[in-house]
């Protein structure tokens, strides 16, 4: 055990500037007695300056350096809050223990800032941004480490690898400064030789520094820097592709070089005596565009693109084709040529010229396909198949590219009527329309022969009369006419006007007639259920005369008499079964029937 007073303390404390640093101080008095008072202290240029004096639970605070920022717990750590760069000292803790005499012991403070990184990128060269071929190298960055403690220390990378200073390649230049707050401002700015390849270059700076004892660090965002270097090779293009550009599309003719800055483009087009067009007045020289609006077949041809290098004037060129992609001369051919008539046939032939293999399709006038390849073969035309036919041109390999070539397909031919309204039933004075439709080619005329309100109508190559009449006896007895004719012939048919009551007549009779077969059935299965019952004997022996007054009223005598004796001798037999002369049956009465 110790036998007397011991004051014991951290060598070193570390802590981030702004933060607060807690400084112990562990009293061992022997006996375990109290002390009397501890007093803290700090170091100045050799010099001890009071920093404060405890004594039981009071604190009093003797320097205003630190006046609000000192505390002391019951442990006897000193604390200070706001810690500033000033604050970097060694402290002092001394106790005083009566009898046991007075210790101290003493700590290092140290502080540290974490530092700030700014970067920026190279001010402008004389070329505007560093260049490929400059024999020196040029700044291509600055990077800078603000309110720093202690002195950090700042590292170049290039896509990831660090920089060393090399002759005539790589030059780093570092700055120092130590500002009035004790902290450091550090800067470094690097400088190095580009190629072609740095284009696409990333560079970045790394600050490292130390805190509470370690190593850290912190990198700045990565940079590219824009290089200037000569064009190498020149692309030239049509857009869309050619193999897809038509009549009335637009193109861009796209002039692309691998230099920078971009160099002047100019375009050209070559004629047909070998001489060139220039073009750079419809183009945009800065950057590489020649547009085309609404190209032609003459738009076809070989184009070319120029770039100049203003730096060293040296020419690139490129040539491309452009295909302007048409359909021409679309032509429809009818065989026979000559007018046609009903039940013929004709053969419809369709071509057209085109750089590139083409389609045909055929459709009606309604738009509906009605055959494929450049030939329609029509057969036994008529009035009704007549229609305009149009011929569609079509390449598969140009999305687009189309036109279409109508024919008329003309049936001629004498009127046909296709509509009459009769027979028509109709009542005396009564208001009917008596209509007639026909079809012809040329466009024929319709008459009627009796007097009346017409309205025509003409759809196509029908055409259509509703006449309004009263109807008359003369009109109900012979009817009307309808004549259609035009310069190939005519036609007509007659409408039957039947009187409404002469069909009720019939009905009548009918209705009579067979009202009677059904009462003459019904009497001869009455007749035929009785003799099968045996109500009326057929044979000699039930002879009885009909006019006899006496006869049972509930029997029923029938006489059968035919001038045919030779089919009723076939027919009748006597009561025995026998077959008897027809002479031997007249005048009998019936007989037993099988």
């Amino acid at each position: 055990a110790a036998s007397q007073l011991e004051v014991s303390m951290p060598a070193v404390v570390e802590v981030e500037r702004g933060g607060t640093a807690r400084i112990e101080c562990n009293v061992y008095i022997p006996g375990n007695d109290s002390y009397t008072y501890i007093q803290w202290f700090y170091i100045e240029r050799a010099n001890r300056v009071q920093l404060c004096h405890v004594m039981g639970s009071e604190i009093l605070e003797e320097n205003t350096d630190y006046k609000g920022r000192l505390r002391v717990g019951q442990d006897n750590a000193l604390s200070i809050s706001r810690v500033t760069m000033q604050d970097a000292r060694t402290f002092i803790c001394q106790v005083e223990a009566g009898s046991h005499g007075t210790g101290e012991n003493r700590t290092e403070l140290r502080v540290y800032s974490k530092p700030h990184v700014e970067e920026g990128e190279a001010p402008l060269s004389p070329w505007g941004t560093p260049c490929s071929r400059c024999s020196l190298p040029l700044q291509i960055a600055q990077c800078l480490s603000r309110n720093s403690f202690p002195l950090p220390n700042i590292t170049w990378y290039k896509n990831g690898e660090q920089l060393q200073p090399e002759e005539k390649k790589v030059k780093i230049l570092a700055t120092v400064t130590r500002e009035s707050s004790g902290l450091y401002t550090v800067g470094s700015t690097l400088f190095a030789r580009v190629t072609r390849e740095d284009r696409s270059s990333l560079y970045h700076c790394t600050v490292h520094y130390w805190l509470r004892g370690q190593r850290r660090a912190v990198e700045s965002r990565r940079v590219n820097v824009t290089v200037f270097y000569p064009a190498q090779h020149v692309k030239l293009q049509v857009v869309p592709s050619s193999a897809l550009v038509k009549e009335g599309d637009n193109v861009k003719l796209v002039c692309e070089a691998d230099g920078n800055p971009a160099p002047v483009f100019s375009f050209y087009k070559r004629e047909m005596n070998d001489s060139w067009q220039d073009l750079s007045s419809l183009a945009d020289s800065n950057s590489g565009v020649l547009n085309l609006h609404d190209v032609r077949k003459s738009s076809s041809g070989l184009y070319r693109c120029q770039t100049l290098d203003l730096d060293d004037m040296r020419q690139l060129e490129k040539d491309v084709e452009l295909v302007v992609n048409y359909i021409e001369g679309v032509h429809v051919k009818m065989e026979p040529s000559s007018p046609l008539q009903e039940g013929d046939s004709v053969r419809l032939s369709c071509d057209a010229h085109s750089p590139v293999a083409l389609d045909y399709q055929w459709r009606d006038e309604k738009g509906k396909k009605v055959g494929e390849g450049n030939q329609l073969f029509l057969s036994n035309l008529t009035f009704e198949t007549a229609s305009n036919f149009s011929c569609k041109v079509m390449a598969p390999s140009v999305p687009g590219l189309e036109q279409s070539k109508e024919v008329a397909v003309a049936v001629q031919g004498k009127p046909r009527i296709v509509a009459i309204s009769s027979p028509l039933y109709v009542r005396q004075d009564e208001v009917v329309n008596l209509t007639c439709k026909a079809i012809a080619f040329p466009r024929p005329s319709l008459h009627w022969n009796v007097n009346g309100t017409a309205h025509e109508y003409v759809e196509n190559q029908h055409i259509a009369s509703n006449l309004t009449v009263r109807v008359n006896h003369d009109l109900l007895r012979a009817g009307a006419m309808c004549r259609v004719f035009n310069a190939l012939g005519a036609s007509e048919k007659h409408i039957q006007l039947l009187d409404q009551k002469t069909p009720e007549s019939k009905g009548v009779i009918i209705v009579a007639i067979i009202v009677c077969i059904l009462v003459v059935a019904v009497l001869g299965s009455v007749i035929y259920f009785l003799h099968k019952k045996g109500k009326i004997p057929c044979g000699r022996a039930g002879k009885q005369d009909i006019t006899k007054p006496e006869a049972r009223k509930d029997k029923i005598v029938v006489e059968v008499k035919s001038d045919k004796l030779s089919e009723e001798a076939g027919l009748l037999q006597g009561a025995n079964g026998e077959k008897r002369p027809a002479a031997d049956q007249v005048g009998q009465s019936v007989g037993h029937c099988p």
